[in-house]
């Protein structure tokens, strides 16, 4: 898919493993459960947006920047690895941190994820949950500029075109890890978010002509957006790299697991954290890849998927966000 073409800062640990859950498996009585483990990418705790950074840093080193702007919700993981990704490479890094969350746990803006900002050295600005992103992404980097800086402004999630070749780049090594292995791919079911993630592997998934579905759990969009979102980005992957279109019928971002908002804890959240580190020593998150294991965990239970196949599940990351949420976890 010529991905040599676009530049590229190699600092993740690929390829990422591919590991069986046996004892999870066994519980649901369900499909053959695999882990993706890009929690493990090696980056500030790892996790997806590592790939995307590959990139993306690539691209802003191209542009002559010397510093990186972006934005996520307080205990946004997509912005502690840009922060760790610029102190790498030797760029500044700016943050815009939205209050997202109705979370009122005393370390939730200075714990977690925050402390990891601050500690790569990123400059923190938190505004409120109305705050328009866009604008104020802009606001930093003009403000940049004025001193004298070369920003480059990285959109929420790395979601662009150029950040979802490296989840295209995934969707190459996943397939070819089962193929290897001689077990073949029944479907992928991951967290979705901002899109890119999803978007990439589809892209993947469609030139090597696997017709395994990916399912993204969103996290915080109703369906139909969501949707439109990962499509609209994988026909600009799909486009950049000269690849086939995925049809829209493909996508397929399930929101019935999203609870009361985004960041909120439900029921099947804290059972899935709970069921896949008492059984498998594997942390979640409680934010993205808890509630994407209550969206499996409920579609095995439903019937979606059964004995004699083989489903993966794709780990984003986001381990230090359960600090935070600690008391929601063990009550």
């Amino acid at each position: 898919m010529q991905l040599a073409r676009f530049a590229r800062a190699r600092f993740c640990h690929l390829p990422t493993a591919l590991e069986p859950l046996p004892r999870l498996s066994a519980e649901l009585g369900g499909p053959q459960i695999l882990v993706k483990r890009d929690d493990a990418t090696g980056l500030a705790f790892g996790g997806n947006k590592t790939r995307k950074l590959e990139f993306l840093i690539g691209q802003a080193q191209g542009a002559g920047a010397d510093t990186l702007v972006t934005a996520g919700g307080v205990q946004s993981n997509h912005c502690r690895q840009t922060a760790a990704a610029a102190a790498r490479h030797g760029l500044a890094c700016a943050l815009v941190l939205q209050r997202r969350v109705a979370w009122n746990h005393p370390g939730y803006e200075e714990g977690g994820n925050v402390l990891l900002d601050r500690l790569a050295g990123a400059e923190v600005l938190l505004v409120e949950r109305d705050a328009e992103i866009a604008a104020e992404l802009e606001r930093t980097a003009e403000r940049l500029r004025a001193r004298g800086r070369r920003p480059f402004v990285i959109p929420v999630g790395g979601s662009t075109p150029v950040g979802a070749l490296g989840y295209v780049s995934a969707g190459l090594e996943l397939m070819a890890q089962a193929e290897a292995s001689g077990r073949p791919i029944d479907a992928i079911v991951h967290a979705s978010g901002s899109g890119g993630t999803q978007a990439g592997l589809l892209v993947a998934l469609e030139a090597l002509g696997a017709e395994a579905p990916v399912v993204g759990i969103s996290v915080s969009e109703a369906r139909a957006a969501l949707e439109a979102t990962i499509a609209d980005l994988a026909g600009r992957t799909a486009a950049l790299l000269g690849s086939a279109v995925p049809p829209d019928a493909r996508v397929e971002a399930l929101d019935r697991y999203v609870g009361a908002d985004y960041g909120q804890p439900t029921a099947g959240m804290r059972e899935a954290v709970r069921l896949c580190a008492a059984l498998e020593g594997l942390f979640l998150d409680p934010v993205y890849t808890g509630k994407a294991m209550a969206g499996l965990i409920d579609l095995i239970r439903a019937g979606r998927f059964g004995r004699g196949q083989t489903v993966v599940f794709l780990h984003t990351g986001g381990t230090p966000a359960l600090f935070p949420y600690a008391e929601a976890l063990l009550d």
